[in-house]
């Protein structure tokens, strides 16, 4: 069976259907439409891209708008600098920001709601304490102030200060909270808007 460029077009790129699938579809190989695909020099997807569509097969959890008001302009700025400044970029598939400020941590949740359009009950939270903190009583801190629910909590992380904490350690007095938005391709396109900015 010979297969038409436009026939696995439409199953491979604008319906995403994976190789294995289309060939369940078709009642052939797995290898005859890698054939074609290699034939009618269709560019098959990075194992990353394929995994990441394996997990959104609706498309992307996500829809970065473009600021239509003075707010909205602000709240993009200020999101892409907080990123840029308090993210970390080092995960590559995860959006990751910490912070001890509750405030700080509001806005940026603010940005990727408002802003980038994900979902609330998506986000992860990660809270890190000293030990001479109750972690029970800066979690129920962070979860007032930032109106979520324990479940989206991982557990309490607890650690040893150190002595020559000084000034810093009255800005720590709910510990450090980390942000977390599981989601490569969003992870990326913010880390390329911070690479925007440097120039």
């Amino acid at each position: 069976m010979n297969l038409s460029k436009e026939v696995l077009s439409r199953f491979y790129i604008a319906e995403k259907n994976s190789v294995s699938t289309i060939a369940k579809k078709l009642g052939c190989s797995e290898h005859k439409i890698n054939y074609w695909l290699a034939e009618f020099k269709i560019p098959k997807r990075s194992i990353s891209d394929s995994v990441y569509l394996y997990h959104n097969p609706k498309g992307d959890p996500f829809n970065i708008v473009t600021p239509q008001t003075n707010e909205e302009s602000f709240l993009f700025g200020l999101g892409i600098g907080l990123y840029w400044g308090e993210g970390t970029k080092s995960n590559k598939n995860t959006v990751r920001l910490g912070n001890t400020d509750p405030k700080l941590v509001k806005k940026f949740i603010e940005f990727l709601l408002k802003i980038c359009k994900i979902k609330k009950e998506k986000l992860r939270f990660g809270l890190q304490v000293f030990s001479d903190m109750s972690s029970k009583q800066a979690l129920r801190f962070w979860q007032d102030e930032l109106d979520m629910p324990k479940n989206q909590f991982f557990p309490t992380v607890v650690v040893t200060p150190a002595r020559s904490l000084g000034t810093y350690r009255q800005k720590t007095k709910y510990g450090v909270l980390t942000v977390y938005y599981g989601n490569k391709k969003l992870r990326d396109i913010l880390c390329q808007m911070v690479e925007n900015m440097r120039y």
